[in-house]
């Protein structure tokens, strides 16, 4: 661990940036920039595909796959984000599994606000189920916004009467849109990403009017999470979204279910998008890689690429 790289993101992270509230065009835009400097792994193969209704990418390591799938949602406040801009994210979990990835490109606000994603990331998990896959054999993974849909896809695939998956693992999850965590304030300055006021801009769009005391919209204070999957949730000391895991983690502790509360000091929102600069993100991605490989449970366990 270093001092002087996480000093080195967190400057980064400051770089200053356009004052006042920027339209879904400008935040798309910009969010496309920086994730296009994050280290994508070369030992893996991507192909355009469809799920559910939805385009996806289909990320596969370049040799010696394993049996096993992970359905992938990225990060973007449910206003922008692509399964481009989460590749070095969704890349590094499969060269470090040996498993395919299938990233849903789920439709955004505000022209698509809420339950517009969950409808989308559900789809593309019944597509899955539909195809023959096993939920033994399924994680759902994601980063930001989209580790929320993790955990509210897999509320919903609950509530829908369909087999949950083996494993969720979220990155730096938002899971209030109350915005009512402690972190929200403690953060505040301290987070070099979000701002309470940049946080609620996106998440009007998002909401788009909707009541936020709902499990769907924030399942940290108001979810039932009894019959989850064995549960991952990494986040850094520095997020205002702090507290979004740690309250997950209690309620999901209060119903019985398995849950890692994994803690890394120091280190921004979706840290793990920093491999290769950052060790803390290399460490955190091996950590998340060995909780996947222990929980999917595939019935052949090695085979080739496929072609």
């Amino acid at each position: 661990m270093s001092k002087e790289q996480r000093a080195r993101v967190d400057a980064m992270m400051r770089t200053p940036r356009p004052e006042g509230p920027q339209s879904p065009e400008a935040l798309r835009a910009g969010f496309r920039a920086l994730m296009a400097q994050m280290a994508v792994p070369g030992d893996i193969r991507t192909t355009p595909a469809t799920l559910g209704g939805r385009p996806a990418l289909r990320v596969e390591p370049a040799s010696g796959r394993r049996a096993g799938t992970i359905l992938y949602f990225h990060g973007g406040g449910w206003v922008f984000g692509s399964p481009e801009t989460a590749l070095s994210l969704t890349g590094h979990l499969v060269a470090r599994t040996g498993f395919q990835a299938h990233s849903v490109d789920y439709r955004l606000a505000p022209e698509h606000p809420f339950p517009a994603a969950i409808e989308d990331t559900l789809g593309a998990y019944r597509a899955l189920l539909d195809g023959g896959e096993d939920p033994s054999a399924i994680a759902f993974a994601g980063d930001s916004a989209g580790g929320g849909l993790a955990v509210t896809t897999c509320l919903a695939a609950r509530d829908a009467g369909l087999p949950l998956p083996a494993a969720l693992v979220a990155f730096s999850p938002g899971l209030d849109a109350t915005r009512t965590g402690e972190s929200m304030d403690t953060k505040e300055g301290i987070d070099p990403v979000f701002t309470r006021s940049a946080l609620e801009h996106t998440g009007a769009m998002y909401l788009a009017g909707a009541d936020p005391h709902q499990p769907l919209l924030s399942p940290a204070v108001l979810a039932d999470l009894t019959g989850f999957p064995p549960m991952l949730l990494q986040v850094g000391t520095n997020e205002l979204l702090l507290d979004d895991s740690t309250r997950l983690a209690a309620r999901a502790r209060a119903a019985g279910v398995d849950v890692v509360l994994d803690v890394t000091a120091g280190v921004p929102h979706v840290f793990q998008a920093f491999a290769g600069v950052l060790d803390e993100a290399d460490e955190a991605l091996d950590r998340a890689a060995l909780f996947l490989t222990q929980r999917i449970r595939a019935k052949d366990t090695a085979r080739p690429a496929s072609a």
